[in-house]
């Protein structure tokens, strides 16, 4: 499974009723889980982003789609990163010619 990293901003809609955010966030673990993603946490955060969501997906695809539906419900904005850990990083870097 590819990990991914996605940094939320709520929208002004999002914001209004951010006290129903944990909701939000439970309804959308449970949408990614029958997308077949798996929602390890999602923190909320101050600073520059309002929350962090650390999933794991089958591939880029799966994630793209649980990312899609959690926008279109109008509460957040996403930028999602895919993250790899030491061994796949030394795995891709090996295939570097040269």
């Amino acid at each position: 499974m590819a990990t991914f990293i996605s940094l939320v901003n709520f929208t002004q809609q999002g914001i209004r009723d951010f006290k129903v955010s944990p909701d939000r966030g439970a309804q959308f673990k449970s949408i990614a889980e029958k997308a077949g993603v798996t929602v390890k946490e999602i923190y909320w955060t101050m600073g520059s982003h309002d929350a962090v969501i650390v999933m794991e997906a089958p591939d880029d695809e799966s994630a793209a789609a649980v990312m899609l539906k959690l926008g279109s419900f109008g509460n957040v904005t996403t930028q999602t990163l895919r993250a790899f850990t030491s061994s796949e990083i030394k795995e891709i870097t090996s295939k570097i010619p040269g």
